[in-house]
């Protein structure tokens, strides 16, 4: 064949997977998907998203279906060596800037199972499952899978493909990428628990992190009676033994016993953090776990993984239908790999910080610990909201003047439209935007009537005027306030590409990108 029959294959049908096949499918690409497995692992795995992530899933349809299985995240608080509370992590206040609760905790079989059953109502998009991917060739035209189902063999051609095939990646191995290590190794019990009504009376109504040096531990809330906990192994343990139910009730012991629920599950990790040296060969990339992998303590791991597949799946998407091509495309797909590394590196750094504070196992150094944190805060203990954590984008498909917005997540704000209310991105979708302020856009309002254009734009551009279609909260508003700025340049990924300080800075800023995506200036509405 001279031609590649997907547009995309992709190796691997977890929640990565799930959403590039998803993302994909909804621009009208031909997708293909396989994953060893016959179903969704049935035993939860991650246990938090953020609004960010639901919003992709708004993108995708399924925030609705989804949100029947999420909880509010509780406070998680940090109590040290002599049961003081030394910490406390927090949720944004309102109004959330997402438009969803800012964390969540949720149960990952259903949700998985509602984004396949998005993806199944695409009928460009083949699903595969039971099937393994047993090799893979790439050359500069197309990747060659060759499959294996029920002992049989098939080739699969694609025009490009990824591997959202887990920690252990075949797709990573074959293609010998190697991985860095970000200097965290340790092993761990995690224990999931269906507590019954007695057992929920003796447990603390928050997630707590028990910052004891003689065996830190974490409890989490999840959604209903489902609760976790992550137990430190110490040297020369055996993880293998922890697992048995009588270990695993032994460790919990402190807390409920086996009158007070059931188990779900127990087994032994290694907490790793590691990143993938290269995330791109030629028509192969790399997302989710199959690109990294990071300690547990802020809940970001499946996270992670989707915001890959959010953020390689419309840069494939602009280059497969052709809005970019040439020098432009491959720099537009380049930046996936330069974007996620450098901002899951950082952001293991700050996970890896909020370790150390939890695992430090020397009594002296963990009580300097517990007297500095309280002396940070005055001797009193500050709340942490968790979205502060998180990391912008400092790399990659940015505007040249650094800007404190740029590479930010931008807001999704409600908009007030009819008599109703809707969130931005139902309003106007998930393409380029630009957003002009209410201030901003009174100040030029008759160079901007309906009909007659305005301000500078390219193909697929959709200009928000919020003086015509105000914001019921103020977030936008609050945020260019805080930023300096009067508008700002959106990509379909919601990341902020650059701001501009004033009307003059509108042109250049939209001729900046378009330049960099390879496309024409035009005026639009």
């Amino acid at each position: 064949m001279s031609e590649p029959v997907y547009d995309v294959a992709i190796v691997g049908y977890g929640p990565a997977g799930q959403v590039a096949a998803g993302l994909l499918g909804q621009r009208g690409l031909k997708v293909y998907v396989c994953d060893r497995l016959k179903d969704v692992y049935q035993i939860p795995r991650a246990i938090s998203l953020d609004h960010e992530i639901m919003r992709v899933f708004q993108q995708l349809g399924v925030a609705d279906a989804i949100e029947p299985f999420t909880e509010p995240f509780s406070n998680s608080e940090y109590f040290g060596v002599d049961g003081q509370l030394i910490r406390r992590m927090t949720m944004l206040p309102p109004p959330y800037p997402q438009g969803y609760t800012p964390s969540v905790v949720f149960t990952q079989p259903p949700v998985e199972r509602a984004l396949r059953a998005r993806v199944a109502q695409m009928p460009n998009v083949t699903v595969e499952l039971g099937a393994e991917m047993k090799h893979l060739a790439h050359d500069d035209a197309q990747v060659v899978l060759t499959i294996q189902r029920d002992g049989a063999s098939r080739t699969v051609r694609a025009k490009y493909a990824i591997g959202c095939d887990g920690g252990a990646s075949p797709v990573r191995t074959q293609l010998g990428i190697a991985l860095d290590d970000l200097d965290f190794d340790e092993p761990w019990l995690v224990v999931d628990v269906l507590v019954n009504e007695r057992g929920m009376a003796k447990l603390p109504k928050v997630s707590v992190q028990y910052c004891e040096p003689q065996r830190p531990c974490t409890l989490v809330l999840g959604p209903k009676n489902h609760r976790r906990w992550e137990i430190s192994l110490m040297p020369g343990e055996d993880p293998k033994a922890f697992e048995s139910d009588a270990q695993t009730w032994k460790q919990l012991s402190r807390w409920i016993g086996p009158e007070d629920g059931e188990l779900w599950r127990q087994a032994s990790y290694r907490f790793h953090a590691l990143v993938a040296r290269d995330w791109r060969q030629g028509r192969v990339f790399l997302a989710g776990d199959a690109a990294h992998m990071q300690p547990p303590f802020l809940g970001q791991g499946m996270c992670q993984g989707i915001r890959d597949a959010a953020n390689l799946s419309w840069k494939l998407a602009a280059v497969l239908s052709g809005d970019v091509q040439g020098g432009a495309g491959e720099a537009l797909l380049d930046s996936y790999g330069q974007e996620r590394r450098a901002h899951v590196r950082e952001l293991i750094s700050r996970i890896k910080e909020i370790g150390a504070v939890i695992c430090e196992r020397d009594e002296a150094t963990a009580r300097a610990r517990d007297a500095k944190l309280l002396a940070d805060g005055g001797g009193e203990v500050r709340d942490t909201p968790r979205q502060d954590i998180l990391p912008r984008l400092e790399a990659g498909l940015l505007s040249a003047n650094a800007s404190t917005g740029r590479g930010a997540l931008f807001p999704q704000p409600w908009l007030r439209a009819d008599r109703e209310l809707l969130r931005m991105d139902e309003m106007f979708g998930r393409g380029w935007r630009l957003v002009l302020s209410a201030a901003l856009a009174r100040t030029v309002e008759h160079a901007v009537e309906q009909g007659e254009g305005g301000e500078p734009g390219f193909a697929g551009l959709r200009t928000i005027r919020l003086a015509s279609i105000p914001e019921a909260e103020g977030v936008v508003a609050g945020w260019m306030q805080r930023h300096g700025c009067v508008a700002a340049l959106v990509r379909p990924d919601h990341y902020v590409y650059g701001v501009a300080r004033d009307t003059e800075g509108i042109g250049a800023l939209v001729e900046e990108a378009a330049a960099a995506l390879g496309l024409t200036l035009a005026c639009t509405a």
